[in-house]
């Protein structure tokens, strides 16, 4: 039996990377889902490959309203959400922190820490009036600890307070049958963190015990466990997925 059967999924960030990795896994485990993004030709594009099970919202994720279309356009075609994957995210400018212009600042923190709040807070009423539901939020291993030789205030803030937010849902939600948690990756060979590394894995993958970046597929077998009923009792909780990373 497919382990998402019955489950209405919403995934931010879906147009490449991560995204796409687990929006193609929630489809092949029975969800449906309503992937997001700013990059319509892409996000389109994937959800024609996904066939009746997928439809794409073009969606800035740090606007209310957009949440709403979002929201609107799931319950319109599916029903009503139960799972949320906050997965859009950017890094934003390496720099040190004197040097990092609030303009930068706030704009890593709209995406990375307002994104995420919007969206549990655009699909918390569905959850609840159903009795349940899993969000996953997307964080990082800048989320856990600070790395060494790449300055950047803003993000590791913004993934720090995806953590906080995470753990205060579910303690929130938790008698209502709501799950909330968060998951860090280390490096990913995604285009975003290929583009922030100027690399494929080469210098940075040494800091790595497996010696390499994941593929975002292999990100993608934790979330659908968390978005699942085999998760039933896991809630609040970071989930570190980093080749061993931050062991050293």
């Amino acid at each position: 039996m497919a382990r998402l059967n019955g489950k209405i999924a919403v995934i931010t960030g879906a147009s490449q990377g991560m995204g796409t990795a687990h929006a193609r896994a929630f489809v092949a485990e029975g969800a449906k889902v309503v992937l997001t993004d700013l990059n319509a030709t892409a996000g389109e594009a994937l959800a024609e490959e996904l066939g009746a099970a997928a439809i794409f919202v073009e969606h800035d994720v740090a606007d209310a309203a957009g949440w709403a279309r979002v929201v609107a356009a799931a319950e319109a075609r599916f029903g009503p959400i139960n799972v949320l994957v906050n997965n859009a995210g950017i890094i934003g400018p390496v720099a040190k922190t004197e040097e990092l212009s609030q303009a930068d600042f706030l704009k890593v923190c709209a995406v990375n820490q307002l994104g995420v709040f919007l969206g549990m807070q655009a699909v918390l009423p569905a959850m609840v009036a159903q009795g349940g539901g899993s969000i996953v939020n997307i964080s990082s291993i800048s989320g856990i600890v600070a790395i060494v030789g790449t300055p950047n205030l803003a993000y590791a803030g913004s993934k720090f307070a995806v953590r906080g937010m995470t753990k205060q849902v579910a303690v929130e939600y938790g008698s209502q049958g709501i799950r909330a948690n968060s998951v860090h990756p280390g490096y990913v060979k995604t285009p975003m963190m290929v583009a922030a590394t100027d690399e494929d894995g080469g210098g940075a993958s040494a800091a790595i015990p497996i010696g390499r970046f994941a593929e975002s597929d292999e990100i993608s077998p934790l979330v659908v466990f968390l978005a699942s009923d085999e998760a039933s009792f896991i809630t609040g909780m970071e989930h570190v997925i980093d080749g061993g990373m931050t062991a050293c």
